[in-house]
């Protein structure tokens, strides 16, 4: 959905001709992938941690958590499973669960189905390698930043 300020204009059934800076929406929809498959080998491992917030730029992404400890520690475990996953270059199935009501989700084999209704990729292997960096923006709560390598695999 787009909005226009007031003034634009435009009325119903004007033509327009509108691009997609494609190399700018694929960066982030591989960031946003990268988070997804990040959020769900945390939930995975530490089944108590609570996500409090996310956010997905052109030049990384994070996800919040509340957590007392230093999440970091379980850094080589996740980045080993997202790697395994990339390698595998498994097929992203993205699809309404309920068309009507436009909720979306998508579906790695046997790994997982999260409801999600952002961009996605059609291959895990179209991610690229991730890294994955702690912050602790105060205290009970950690931060994992995610970066993923400037072309993907």
């Amino acid at each position: 959905m787009y909005t226009l300020e007031d003034g634009h204009g435009l009325k119903p059934g004007d033509r327009i001709r509108m691009t997609i800076d494609w190399e700018r929406r694929y960066r982030l929809m591989r960031l946003h992938f990268a988070a997804d498959i990040v959020l769900e080998l945390v939930y995975q491992h530490l089944r108590s941690i609570k996500k409090i917030g996310a956010h997905v730029a052109q030049e990384k992404a994070r996800i919040d958590f509340e957590w007392s400890e230093n999440i970091s520690k379980m850094f080589p475990v996740i980045q080993e499973e997202a790697r395994n996953m990339v390698e595998a270059n498994q097929e992203i199935v993205s699809a309404f669960s309920d068309a009507g009501a436009e909720e979306r989700y998508w579906e790695i084999g046997e790994f997982a189905s999260v409801p999600c209704g952002g961009t996605h990729l059609r291959k895990t292997g179209d991610i690229g390698e991730i890294e994955l960096k702690r912050k602790n923006p105060g205290k009970g709560k950690e931060r994992i930043e995610i970066y993923v390598s400037e072309n993907s695999s």
